[in-house]
């Protein structure tokens, strides 16, 4: 018997008066042959003291107000088909169907550093569906508030799926589409209120389901935004739950999230140090779920489950990942890896410190645990990008977070952020220039790891903080004055870049240097900086093995031209004797002195 089956129920109110028992949901709403035996969550009336027939179960638990049965089913001998479950109580009974699918054959493909990320928050990208726009019982959208709806959904971006695969898109996240609080305004989808329903006012499950499916279909690939840290404020556990200790305190007493990550990996602090930053509330109103409880943990991973065998989804965006326990992580990653070992996760560790980012790759052993994490988000390469590239520090701190790539398990795995929901967009930064994101671009897309955009970036959409930083896409909202999905409704400046972004999607598409090769920096000063990319095992960038596939990056940064005079000598270009440009500012090198014009990136074809 499970742990949290055994826990005392003494913390509810006394037993109700009998009632005829009523059944209104279940979750997981259907589960798989083949898969560990599923832990049911029947929400309804009447339901205390509830037993129940119609399978094979080894545990059942009900919740005094009669809200709550929990019913563990034994289903490792059942094939597929409709189980006929029956709850009796003393004052009835009450039957359902529950639908035993087969397991998924195809899809969920991970992701690597072949890859092109590009984070959407489907609310404020484009509007292909207007039936869900104003539903009833909810708030209609209103473009004008930032902190409202929009009318974006699921729709919107299966239509412009040519529009991300012609910019060099292989990988779409979407922010979080589970159904969050209906008179609320939780656009951006992290305040659940329901693990197991997409919210109507983005779509349908079938709606999700065929967007996995055209992506596939296109060779490119779906990440699911996974959020076990917390839930909204709204779900029906926050005044209701269906066992004592899911959460870490209450919504009347609780203590809110700090954000000091250093408390969490000092093995000199106290345990108890970092309790705020692991059991306090997000923002003080998002309810902290305690995933150290047994229930919460195979909620949690059921969930995650369901999601991945419904849609086929091929990979994990984890939010949160430094404010949930490490031992949760070893054994819920650990658990969907052994079932699906092609999947994959990326991590929401939003600190500028490699060590601290460092810390939470799995693949290795801190303290006895290994978070099994595939790679957090670069963030330290995101700070250290704008500090270079706006703030006019030196290229040297931009080449320090490479020089420290040694503390990570699998550097070459990373995912280096441009831009995402966030934070400021880098073009409403101070001091930033369309000059400026082009370099910005260029180099996220020829550094190591996996490169992550966002939305807009390709158009030099602005945006400052939350919630400016979620602007609506132009033209994917009817009346819009301009319609960047196409040519003829782009700027002239947006066209540049957005021409430039889809040369650098093309080039990483045909390059096994950029694909997952290996990275060494050659030239660094305050101004310019030029590194080459080798495929994977290349000693030299002209060895035959490297032939034809090397690249070497030069980048000035500064507004006057710069002569760069790329070393050769025990460096991989060594043995090589003249550049071809291939893609930006470049012009044909006999030697390595290169001049790039003002604001200049170029990609060279080392011979």
């Amino acid at each position: 018997m499970h742990a949290f089956l055994r826990l005392t129920l003494l913390a509810f109110a006394l037993p109700l008066a009998a009632q005829q028992p009523h059944i209104d949901k279940v979750d997981p709403p259907n589960w798989f042959a083949a898969l560990p035996s599923p832990m049911l969550l029947i929400h309804g009336t009447g339901l205390s003291g509830a037993t129940f027939t119609g399978a094979p179960s080894t545990h059942t638990v009900t919740s005094p107000n009669g809200h709550w049965a929990i019913l563990e089913l034994d289903t490792h001998a059942i094939r597929p088909g409709t189980l006929h479950l029956t709850a009796h109580t003393s004052s009835g009974t009450v039957s359902f169907d529950y639908m035993l699918s087969p397991r998924r054959t195809e899809g969920i493909s991970g992701f690597s550093p072949a890859d092109v990320i590009t984070c959407i928050m489907p609310d404020r990208f484009a509007d292909g569906d207007p039936s869900n726009d104003n539903l009833p019982g909810m708030p209609p959208i209103d473009r004008a508030n930032p902190h409202a709806y929009h009318g974006g959904d699921l729709k919107g971006v299966i239509d412009h799926l040519d529009y991300l695969q012609q910019l060099g898109v292989t990988a779409v996240w979407l922010t979080p589409i589970v159904a969050n609080n209906p008179a609320g305004r939780d656009y951006h989808g992290y305040g659940a209120t329901d693990l197991y329903a997409v919210d109507p006012r983005l779509g349908t499950l079938a709606d999700y389901q065929r967007l996995t499916t055209d992506l596939h279909r296109r060779h490119m690939k779906l990440f699911f935004d996974d959020v076990p840290n917390h839930f909204g404020p709204k779900h029906p556990w926050a005044l209701d739950p269906p066992l004592p200790d899911l959460f870490h305190g209450t919504p009347a007493d609780h203590q809110e999230a700090k954000y000091d990550f250093n408390r969490i990996m000092d093995p000199h602090y106290p345990e108890s140090a970092a309790n705020l930053e692991l059991n306090g509330w997000f923002a003080n109103v998002l309810p902290d779920l305690n995933q150290q409880n047994p229930f919460v943990a195979q909620y949690l991973l059921q969930n995650m489950i369901w999601w991945i065998e419904q849609t086929g989804l091929d990979a994990l965006r984890i939010d949160t990942f430094p404010y949930v326990q490490r031992t949760f992580w070893q054994g819920y990653l650990s658990a969907l890896q052994n079932i699906y070992p092609r999947l994959n996760f990326v991590g929401e560790v939003d600190n500028g410190d490699t060590n601290i980012n460092a810390y939470f790759a799995g693949d290795r052993k801190i303290a006895g645990i290994d978070t099994h994490l595939t790679t957090p988000f670069d963030y330290p390469y995101f700070f250290a990008l704008r500090n270079v590239l706006i703030k006019g520090e030196s290229f040297e701190a931009l080449e320090t977070t490479f020089r420290q790539d040694w503390l990570y398990p699998h550097p070459e795995l990373l995912v280096p952020v441009l831009d995402n929901h966030d934070n400021a967009r880098f073009m409403s930064e101070k001091g930033a220039t369309p000059e400026l994101m082009r370099i910005a671009t260029g180099i996220t897309m020829t550094v190591r790891g996996t490169p992550q955009i966002y939305i807009g970036d390709e158009i030099l959409m602005q945006g400052g903080e939350d919630p400016d930083n979620r602007r609506d896409f132009p033209g994917g909202f009817p009346g819009d004055p301009a319609n960047a999905f196409t040519a003829a409704g782009r700027t002239p400046a947006q066209a540049k870049l957005h021409d430039f972004t889809a040369l650098l999607g093309q080039l990483r598409a045909h390059s096994p240097a950029l694909q997952g090769g290996q990275q060494q920096d050659v030239l660094v000063d305050k101004d310019t900086f030029a590194y080459v990319r080798t495929p994977a095992n290349a000693n030299s960038a002209c060895s035959s093995l490297a032939r034809g596939q090397s690249l070497l990056i030069a980048v000035n940064r500064a507004s006057t031209p710069s002569t760069l005079t790329i070393p050769t000598q025990a460096t991989v270009l060594e043995g090589c004797s003249k550049l071809s440009p291939i893609l930006g500012d470049g012009t044909p090198q006999s030697s390595f002195t290169l001049t790039l014009p003002p604001f200049g990136f170029a990609v060279y074809r080392p011979e």
